[in-house]
């Protein structure tokens, strides 16, 4: 798909689609309550496909209209036989399902897609098999699939922080349907910080406890409670939108996320600004207007989805940017670092890797043919590079389903 330039620079009013990782966070709290929860604001996507799939595996009933989604909880209750759960791509499925559905008692199987099967796996089965439940692993060692069986007869365990965020919150969640909630000791510096505090803030919203630090993490016992709950649009989808407006000079608002946003990726506001772009957060809509970009020095292991992003902003920009604190992100759905700096090559831009992360040195940039590796992410982000840069062809456009299957058609949106 060729994305073509823009002809004038945008002045536009964007609504993104709920968080993904809300969402799931939210339908998988919602399957363990006892009661009926209403998520307002839900995303449908592939990823949340795979969850609303998971926790109908658990027992849970799902009702989607739109984006108003009915949940019918289970109260944690174990489901019968040994039910398989399809991953599919989704990190937050296969690394938060085999933990909560262990904390029922249940005995399930966990599979997913070859691009799921290739990440890694091994620090939440050390954490099961150290609280307790027995785990198979039928596959590839410390990967996907596995089979899982509950219940959890401890409750405390040491967990890296390291590799992924993921495998806490997968704990975290699990942790309210033990008997003396759960505690666990973090052996190394926790990467993506701020998606742990959302899972603690979304659990909260379902009336249980978890706390987040640098050494300890613990969650409370008794279990989840039903409750209405509305889905904040997504931030990390929101970085495209914005990323738009910098590189192109042009104005992008986008409703519905504002100051009092829990999502960390709302911290590439700040890095746009850094940059030269002029920020307006609101109470309710946040305003990016592009202006002359100067490259960076950052650190983004808090918002380390955002660094595709980020790379095709820097490709343009006056001056070197640096990206440090991201080594993890090689684990993702791509090699999120040789991945772009490959495909930044491609289009003529000075781009290196480093161990933890990339520097791209602008100037020269082209159009090209970009292979985004079965990730939505490189294929979301070279797309605004081509809002910019003539020629910009995305080879497999349709990988974006996983997370925004509209991403293209809101991004004419863009288009006057």
């Amino acid at each position: 798909m060729i994305v073509e330039p823009l002809r004038s620079p945008p002045d536009a009013v964007i609504r993104v689609p709920g968080s993904k990782s809300i969402t799931n966070r939210a339908v998988l709290a919602a399957a363990m309550a006892e009661g009926t929860s209403t998520l307002y604001g839900a995303l449908s996507a592939d990823d949340t496909d795979a969850m609303v799939g998971a926790v109908s595996a658990l027992g849970a009933t799902v009702e989607r209209r739109g984006t108003a989604w009915t949940v019918q909880g289970t109260g944690g209750t174990a489901p019968a036989g040994e039910p398989t759960v399809d991953a599919r791509q989704a990190g937050t499925v296969a690394r938060f399902v085999p933990a909560v559905a262990a904390a029922t008692g249940a005995r399930v199987r966990v599979d997913a897609a070859p691009q799921m099967r290739s990440r890694p796996m091994k620090p939440l089965i050390d954490a099961l098999r150290e609280l307790g439940a027995v785990v198979e692993e039928i596959g590839e060692p410390g990967r996907v699939p596995i089979v899982v069986k509950g219940p959890l007869a401890t409750n405390r365990a040491h967990l890296p922080g390291s590799a992924s965020s993921q495998f806490l919150s997968g704990l975290l969640l699990a942790g309210p349907l033990l008997a003396e909630g759960l505690e666990v000791r973090l052996t190394s510096a926790l990467v993506s910080r701020p998606y742990a505090r959302m899972t603690a803030a979304v659990m909260a919203g379902f009336g249980a406890t978890a706390e987040v630090s640098d050494e300890v993490c613990r969650t409370a016992a008794g279990g989840y409670r039903a409750a209405d709950y509305v889905v904040e649009p997504d931030a990390s989808t929101a970085s495209y939108f914005f990323a738009a407006a910098a590189i192109t000079g042009g104005r992008v608002r986008v409703d519905g996320l504002g100051q009092g946003s829990m999502q960390g990726d709302m911290g590439f506001l700040d890095v746009l600004a850094r940059m030269g772009a002029s920020v307006d957060v609101g109470d309710d809509s946040t305003v990016v207007t592009g202006g002359s970009l100067e490259g960076i020095d950052v650190d983004l292991a808090d918002l380390s989805d955002t660094a595709p992003t980020l790379a095709v902003v820097a490709a343009v920009a006056e001056s070197p940017t640096r990206v440090r604190g991201i080594g993890f992100v090689r684990g993702k759905e791509s090699d999120r670092i040789a991945t772009v700096v490959k495909e930044l090559r491609g289009c003529g831009v000075d781009a290196t890797e480093e161990d933890d992360g990339f520097a791209v040195r602008p100037g020269g940039v082209h159009g090209a043919v970009i292979d985004p590796h079965d990730d939505h992410r490189l294929a979301m982000a070279f797309a605004v590079l081509g809002l910019r840069v003539s020629g910009i062809d995305i080879a497999d456009p349709s990988c974006v389903a996983k997370t925004f299957p509209e991403f293209f058609d809101v991004l004419e949106g863009l288009r006057q």
